[in-house]
């Protein structure tokens, strides 16, 4: 049974919290990464969010399940390009490390709610 409304899973509002994040975070730039690393960044960010989302709007646990642990990839992914940019100078050294932090509370939590759709999936023997 998906949520009522995807708003009222907290690591949806977490999800895009860290959507602001990375906008914020790559508005200082170099110009000539818009096409590249910033829109890269931007793109895994709006992955989290709306995987989410997605899976609270297929019905199924299974589903839902599936669908988060896209969401985690895509995390994995914005953990690295932000690894990438602060090592290429784009963001400063503590910006990187509160961006990485904020995302590796995100992945545990998020983790674990794919956990725990993949039990609900189970108990009730659906896909």
């Amino acid at each position: 049974m998906a949520p009522r409304s995807v708003s009222s899973l907290e690591i949806w509002r977490a999800a895009i919290s860290l959507v602001e994040d990375a906008y914020r975070s790559t508005r200082g730039w170099p110009r000539e990464e818009v096409y590249g690393l910033t829109s890269q960044v931007r793109r895994a960010a709006i992955s989290v969010p709306t995987n989410i989302a997605e899976g609270a709007g297929r019905g199924s646990p299974g589903e839902f399940a599936r669908f988060i642990q896209i969401a985690v990839g895509s995390m994995y992914e914005l953990d690295t390009l932000f690894e990438i940019a602060g090592r290429l100078g784009y963001a400063k050294t503590e910006e990187v490390r509160r961006l990485r932090a904020h995302l590796a509370t995100l992945i545990r939590r998020t983790a674990s709610f794919a956990r725990y759709q993949e039990f609900r999936r189970a108990s009730i023997g659906r896909p």
